[in-house]
């Protein structure tokens, strides 16, 4: 930790960009991660359920499930359950109306990983930059016995701000792969999960028991 410090104060004044970018980033993906996690469920398991209520006819069973999942996936399911005893274009309507409000929230700040990612890189090369200016220009300008002292302390500014900004951008690189990648696989699940339970709907309306739809209301 002592020389993590010290090559921070090296750095100069292009490392506190670089932290504050690196403190957002690991926010995001710590927020993010969490959301992601409690927002998967297992699909499979999750249909054979539904899948089941809706053979039996009891569709208020299969609203409950949904109640209880407390997933995005099972929140749109249950938009269309409750609309059962509608036309289906209203099912498929209630369902794509309830996916606009859940699906940007599994997006929802994920792409700033990306941007923090080249803002951290970018301030690494603006300290990078900075530090050679200062340290040419000191050598310039100073005498002969401390020439070499400057020059090694401008190259140390600089090389400590590139390191520390690569270091950060990976950080977010490898958040934002992370989690974009699981945030598309539940983004596919539910895509999938919604037409089969719509179609597990329409194919077996006649085995649907209203009063079941009532109770669940």
């Amino acid at each position: 930790m002592a020389s993590l410090m010290h090559h921070f104060q090296e750095g100069g004044w292009g490392m506190y960009p670089i932290l504050l970018f690196q403190i957002l980033a690991i926010g995001i993906i710590v927020e993010r991660s969490i959301y992601v996690y409690k927002a998967s469920i297992n699909k499979d398991v999750f249909l054979a359920t539904m899948q089941k209520c809706i053979l039996a006819g009891d569709v208020g069973r299969a609203i409950k499930m949904c109640s209880a999942a407390n997933a995005p996936l099972a929140r749109i399911v249950k938009a269309g359950l409750m609309k059962v005893n509608r036309p289906d274009a209203e099912v498929q309507a209630a369902m794509d109306e309830a996916a606009l409000r859940e699906l940007p929230k599994l997006e929802h700040r994920t792409g700033y990983l990306a941007l923090l990612a080249n803002l951290a890189m970018l301030s690494g090369l603006l300290g990078t930059v900075s530090g050679l200016i200062s340290a040419f220009g000191a050598v310039a300008n100073a005498d002969a016995s401390s020439k070499a002292t400057m020059l090694a302390k401008g190259i140390s500014e600089a090389m400590n701000c590139t390191a520390f900004g690569l270091l950060a951008a990976i950080v977010a690189l490898i958040g934002f792969a992370l989690i974009n990648g699981k945030t598309q696989s539940l983004l596919d699940d539910i895509n999938g999960a919604t037409v089969q339970v719509v179609n597990l709907v329409v194919s077996n309306r006649s085995k649907i028991n209203m009063a079941t739809l009532q109770q669940a209301a």
